[in-house]
């Protein structure tokens, strides 16, 4: 389902957008993900709407078996990645769990600028978009998924998180749909 309307103050949250990402395999090329996600960030800007810039440094303690045996990543993977760009306005934080909520001050930061509703973009689908989603909705957002701006490494975890788990939380639109809404909006 297309989005229907944005609310007066959405913001944008970016996911991951970095090296340690974006660099790795994926099941829809990355280079239009990053070039949608930076599409939508200047639109939201340029609207003076929130913009978050959401990246992950290390993880919570557990054992990840898709993580055993692999050596400790280059640190500029951590670094967003220059196809984004970002602006002295936006918000950064550092997650330390899937959702960009986990560990940050996200739901506050967003809460002191009366923001209703988020659009969420970045990587991974199945994993970083889909669980900052979920949080979003579980404290009352209005969610929506941008699809041509979001990747995973996983066919299964994007197509499952697109088709079923994401619908469910909110609406799945393109990049040129936001644009127009938010377009609309300021005519």
């Amino acid at each position: 389902m297309p989005a229907s309307t944005l609310d007066e103050r959405t913001a944008l949250i970016v996911v991951d957008l970095q090296h340690g990402t974006v660099d790795g395999p994926s099941v829809v090329p990355t280079g239009p993900v990053v070039a949608n996600a930076a599409r939508l960030a200047a639109a939201f800007r340029a609207h003076d709407l929130p913009v978050v810039v959401a990246t992950v440094r290390g993880g919570p303690p557990g054992r990840i078996g898709v993580l055993q045996g692999r050596p400790s990543p280059a640190t500029d993977l951590g670094e967003v990645v220059p196809g984004l760009g970002t602006a002295p306005g936006d918000l950064h934080v550092t997650r330390t769990g899937w959702s960009a909520f986990a560990g940050t001050s996200l739901a506050g930061l967003l809460r002191e600028r009366g923001v209703t509703q988020v659009v969420v973009v970045g990587m991974a689908t199945g994993i970083g978009v889909e669980s900052t989603a979920r949080q979003a909705y579980d404290l009352g957002l209005h969610v929506t998924v941008v699809q041509d701006a979001v990747a995973d490494r996983f066919a299964q975890g994007h197509e499952r998180a697109l088709g079923l788990v994401l619908p469910m939380l909110g609406e799945v639109a393109t990049t040129d749909e936001v644009v127009a809404l938010l377009d609309a909006r300021a005519s």
